[in-house]
Protein backbone atom coordinates (compact mmCIF):
# COMPACT_ATOMS: atom_id res chain seq x y z
CA UNK A 1 0.00 0.00 0.00
CA UNK A 2 1.18 3.50 -0.69
CA UNK A 3 0.28 7.12 -1.04
CA UNK A 4 1.45 9.42 -3.80
CA UNK A 5 3.58 12.48 -3.12
CA UNK A 6 1.37 14.56 -5.41
CA UNK A 7 -2.00 14.27 -3.70
CA UNK A 8 -3.55 17.37 -5.21
CA UNK A 9 -3.87 21.03 -4.33
CA UNK A 10 -5.52 21.42 -1.98
CA UNK A 11 -4.41 18.02 -0.69
CA UNK A 12 -7.09 15.38 -0.38
CA UNK A 13 -7.94 13.98 3.07
CA UNK A 14 -5.81 11.14 4.43
CA UNK A 15 -6.09 8.04 2.23
CA UNK A 16 -4.06 5.14 0.94
CA UNK A 17 -3.80 3.27 -2.34
CA UNK A 18 -3.51 -0.48 -2.86
CA UNK A 19 -1.92 -1.48 -6.16
CA UNK A 20 -1.18 -4.95 -7.50
CA UNK A 21 -0.72 -6.24 -11.04
CA UNK A 22 -2.19 -3.08 -12.56
CA UNK A 23 -5.23 -3.12 -10.26
CA UNK A 24 -5.74 -0.03 -8.10
CA UNK A 25 -8.02 0.89 -5.22
CA UNK A 26 -8.12 3.96 -3.00
CA UNK A 27 -9.31 3.97 0.61
CA UNK A 28 -10.30 6.89 2.83
CA UNK A 29 -9.19 6.51 6.44
CA UNK A 30 -11.87 8.43 8.37
CA UNK A 31 -13.92 6.30 8.29
CA UNK A 32 -12.13 3.49 6.46
CA UNK A 33 -14.02 2.92 3.22
CA UNK A 34 -13.35 2.34 -0.46
CA UNK A 35 -13.03 5.59 -2.41
CA UNK A 36 -12.66 3.77 -5.73
CA UNK A 37 -11.84 0.31 -6.98
CA UNK A 38 -10.42 -0.57 -10.37
CA UNK A 39 -10.45 -4.35 -10.33
CA UNK A 40 -10.11 -5.91 -6.87
CA UNK A 41 -12.76 -8.50 -6.06
CA UNK A 42 -15.11 -8.05 -3.09
CA UNK A 43 -13.23 -10.46 -0.82
CA UNK A 44 -9.90 -8.74 -1.45
CA UNK A 45 -11.47 -5.35 -0.75
CA UNK A 46 -12.83 -6.65 2.58
CA UNK A 47 -9.38 -8.00 3.46
CA UNK A 48 -7.74 -4.69 2.54
CA UNK A 49 -10.25 -2.71 4.61
CA UNK A 50 -9.54 -4.98 7.58
CA UNK A 51 -5.77 -4.46 7.29
CA UNK A 52 -6.20 -0.70 6.93
CA UNK A 53 -8.50 -0.58 9.98
CA UNK A 54 -5.85 -2.40 12.00
CA UNK A 55 -3.18 0.12 10.95
CA UNK A 56 -5.03 3.44 10.69
CA UNK A 57 -2.80 5.13 13.28
CA UNK A 58 0.39 3.97 11.57
CA UNK A 59 -0.86 5.03 8.12
CA UNK A 60 -1.97 8.44 9.38
CA UNK A 61 1.32 8.99 11.19
CA UNK A 62 3.27 8.13 8.00
CA UNK A 63 1.02 10.48 5.99
CA UNK A 64 1.63 13.35 8.43
CA UNK A 65 5.37 12.74 8.50
CA UNK A 66 5.53 12.67 4.70
CA UNK A 67 3.37 15.71 4.05
CA UNK A 68 4.41 17.64 7.15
Amino acid sequence: MLFYSNEGTPREPVHIHAIKDGIDAKFWLHPVRVAYNDGFDARTLRDLVEVIEQHVDLIERAWNEHFG
